[in-house]
């Protein structure tokens, strides 16, 4: 049996997960698979370096040691062939609102700035919401797969943008991009003077066989075109700690940003959250390596499943992150009828399509970082709903 078998109750515990599911879904008998946080514990030596430090007893204001950063360095290195240096590295709470900073530090209200749909839809909240116009890039769905649009994406940057918001993995759809379609992006975007905020938050969470390329290792004109946003959050099950990294080579890049920072004063560490990161990067690799056999298993047991049970709904086999982007057209349901299938038919709670943007409509997005057991569960409410549906 897996450590990642075991079943943990999180109601009543703060989770967002689950204890927000009468209020969103408005039943508390709807199964919680949607927000990217996973349902297994965080590896030992982070829960005993937090343990550790909360025996400590004082929690005062913390400074970030020069152990911090060598652990984020070597991580890099190690797990990515990419060799950042210390001076680079700054540091927000959190991926989305380090966007926002990026936002503010590196455009002006009414710049344009380019995103991929589907895609994680706080990205289009943040550009909209802090008065930056919206420029979508779609991606192109064929065969079973997404590709990028490069004719559209040249037409957009010549148009005039500030700015693109790259999601590499690609949630939702589940993309690893390759180096080459990474390097033919960079180059519209340098030829367009458009910087390229990079979120690499899923960069570890890879299937078999996958190799992620930091936007910024492809060479010395994309890192100086680039900001790359990465965290222990989605690797190490550690959101809710509220620590990331924003990795700026260009130092002009980086004084822009510093600048917002400490405008907000926002650049001292929470005590906790330093102490995960370190021990995440630290001693957590053996732990990520047997979460990814797992999440693999899980991918194969979903995809098996439906093609058994419910060949109407198509796995898009993700090549990163624990999340799986489900193809429901063929329900033949309308997108508020599908929403309302998922939450009240077959009792889980998903991400709907439609709000990952242009393109989303017709499908849903899954966690599958959980408990087989709760997978089979939500799978199997699902399954009963489609028969029901066909009677």
């Amino acid at each position: 049996m897996s450590q990642f078998d075991q079943v943990i109750e999180r109601r009543n515990s703060g989770s967002v997960k689950w204890d927000l599911v009468e209020e969103l879904y408005g039943s508390r008998d709807v199964l919680p698979m949607w927000v990217a946080d996973m349902d297994f514990h965080a590896p030992r030596p982070v829960v005993e370096a937090i343990v550790a430090r909360a025996q400590h007893g004082v929690y005062g204001y913390t400074m970030r040691p020069a152990s911090v950063y060598e652990a984020i360095e070597d991580w890099a290195r190690t797990r990515h062939n990419w060799t950042i240096e210390r001076e680079w590295i700054g540091f927000s709470p959190g991926v989305v609102p380090g966007l926002a900073f990026l936002l503010y530090a590196l455009s002006e209200p009414g710049d344009k700035i380019i995103i991929q749909p589907p895609v994680y839809h706080p990205f289009a909240f943040t550009i909209r919401e802090n008065d930056r116009q919206i420029v979508n890039n779609p991606l192109i769905f064929e065969d079973g797969q997404y590709r990028m649009d490069f004719e559209d994406l040249r037409q957009k940057a010549h148009d005039g943008a500030r700015l693109m918001i790259l999601c590499s993995p690609h949630n939702p759809i589940g993309r690893v991009w390759t180096r080459e379609e990474l390097q033919r992006l960079g180059e519209i975007c340098i030829q367009h003077g458009i910087t390229v905020i990079s979120d690499e938050i899923h960069s570890d969470l890879l299937m078999p066989g996958q190799v992620h390329t930091p936007f910024a290792s492809i060479g010395e004109e994309f890192a100086q075109n680039s900001v790359v946003c990465t965290a222990p959050s989605k690797t190490f099950n550690l959101a809710g700690l509220q620590t990331s990294i924003i990795t700026i080579p260009n130092k002009e890049l980086r004084d822009k940003f510093n600048a917002i920072m400490n405008r907000l004063h926002l650049g001292l560490p929470n005590t906790f959250g330093l102490a995960a990161m370190e021990a995440a990067y630290r001693f957590g690799g053996e732990w990520l390596d047997e979460l990814g056999g797992y999440l693999s298993e899980n991918l194969a047991y979903l995809t098996a499943f439906f093609e058994r049970e419910a060949p109407q709904i198509k796995v898009v086999q993700p090549q990163g992150t624990y999340l799986a982007w489900l193809d429901c057209r063929e329900l033949g349901l309308s997108t508020e009828e599908l929403s309302r299938f998922m939450r009240e038919d077959a009792k889980v709670g998903l991400d709907d399509g439609h709000i990952f943007g242009p393109g989303g409509d017709g499908f849903e997005r899954i966690n599958i970082a959980c408990p087989r057991s709760v997978l089979q569960d939500g799978l199997q409410r699902i399954a009963g709903a489609v028969r029901k549906l066909g009677a």
